[in-house]
């Protein structure tokens, strides 16, 4: 063999076959799996003598959500610094966008704790805990909040997983250092370059540790759904099946008020709008990334619904970082679930800290596929949540981390063509 192809051969050798497999498809693999071994050890009645082997099978899902609260608190810095100092946003229509993204998330999640608090999905069948778990009632304290938002030290909160002072921190800096771009641009300097490059390394290098975790996810939804058939049989499951509607029934509605907002608050025709973004949102679904939808997302606005390149940009390119409604709606629902599912109750201030680490968290979302899981984390942390209780979400995250995304495009969407405004393109070149 040449020196040509022996230099050539690593970049264009095959990747292992296992790696081709869609992640979907391991997933599905590994409950088909799990559901058969966890028959086979008991199914709700397990020997005594295999007690041990059953507790070992959910070492890998243990072991990954260790991982997952790990990379939460980095991801979330970084990837706030990142899209602060990258994202081009115009004066006077950055400041529209900045209040559609909030109002849209907020919505998101009130839609979501108020499905949670009425549907109660965590109470729907027998999820047996193996520790009981309290969680310290508070009243709602904004002053309180206030004050634990600010840190003692700076790096204290990526130590506490503490997600508001994070935020704080990530914010603080995140503006000064685009200011600090801008005037350097206006002065015709670039020394904030090597700091946007550092920052823009550390995000991919997070992103990339965070892909090897999400690539284990399938032994751990095989460890923690054969372990739970062969301990409790399938009884846990109407609760979780449960869980899937009140998301389901959640995200209809979150996609019901941006069809309202679109049909008020634009030209576009709810139904012209829905047709055009058909192409997003299945890719959207498909992927389970609204990063890899975003250039579709961009396209179809400009060309099947009509929007102006300016809105389109806006919204599916600006927006798209920023806006995770869906993932904002989920991780709500889920902190209230798994409060219903260990018997404690959330106090109205509880909820409120659930909703602004929600809305940041989902900031932090980074467009990425399960990258929710991470994030979810620290909204469990904020609240005293046993974090442990997330491998149960687990085994359904795959599913519904692809309609949230669905609704994630639908939102950036929205954004768009309420930007655009209640005048077609057609009328103002006319």
């Amino acid at each position: 063999m040449s020196q040509t192809e022996r230099t050539t051969s690593p970049e264009t050798k095959a990747s292992p076959w296992w790696q081709r497999i869609p992640l979907t498809l391991q997933i599905l693999i590994a409950l088909v799996a799990a559901v058969s071994v966890g028959i086979a050890l008991g199914a709700g009645n397990p020997n005594p003598s295999n007690a041990a082997l059953i507790n070992n099978l959910a070492i890998p899902a243990e072991l990954v959500l260790k991982a997952l609260r790990a990379l939460a608190t980095p991801l979330i810095l970084v990837a706030v610094l990142h899209t602060l100092m990258t994202t081009n946003i115009p004066g006077t229509a950055g400041r529209r966008l900045a209040v559609l993204l909030l109002t849209n998330t907020t919505v998101a999640i009130l839609v979501g704790l108020f499905v949670a608090n009425v549907l109660r999905p965590g109470t729907w069948g027998n999820v047996n805990t193996s520790t009981t778990t309290a969680i310290t009632a508070q009243s709602l304290d904004p002053w309180g909040i206030l004050k634990d938002a600010v840190p003692e030290a700076v790096l204290k909160p990526l130590v506490d997983n503490n997600v508001i002072q994070l935020i704080v921190i990530a914010l603080s800096f995140g503006i000064v250092l685009r200011g600090l771009k801008s005037e350097q641009i206006a002065q015709g300097k670039n020394g904030f370059q090597p700091i946007e490059d550092v920052i823009g390394i550390l995000f991919e290098a997070v992103v990339r540790v965070l892909n090897w975790v999400i690539a284990l996810v399938p032994f751990a939804v095989f460890g923690i759904v054969a372990k739970t058939v062969a301990m409790q049989g399938f009884t846990p499951f109407k609760s979780l099946g449960a869980f899937i509607v009140a998301v389901l029934l959640a995200l209809v509605l979150q996609a019901c008020y941006y069809l309202t907002r679109v049909k008020f608050g634009s030209w576009v025709h709810p139904l012209k709008f829905l047709a055009g973004g058909s192409d997003a949102f299945l890719t959207a679904f498909s992927t389970s990334s609204s990063a890899a939808a975003m250039p579709i997302t961009f396209e179809v606005l400009q060309t099947k619904v009509g929007l102006r390149e300016s809105s389109a940009a806006l919204g599916a390119l600006v927006g798209a970082n920023f806006n995770n409604d869906g993932t904002a709606l989920y991780e709500a629902m889920s902190a209230l679930y798994i409060s219903q599912v260990i018997g404690q109750h959330l106090s109205l201030g509880q909820q409120l800290i659930v909703i602004l680490t929600s809305i940041f968290a989902s900031v932090g979302a980074a467009n990425i596929p399960n990258a929710g899981l991470v994030t979810m984390t620290l909204v469990f942390t904020s609240v005293g949540l046993p974090t442990q209780y997330i491998a149960l979400l687990v085994t359904v995250d795959w599913f519904l981390d692809r309609c949230r995304t669905a609704i994630n495009v639908m939102g950036d969407m929205t954004v768009s063509a309420l930007l655009d405004g209640k005048k077609p393109h057609s009328v103002d070149e006319a």
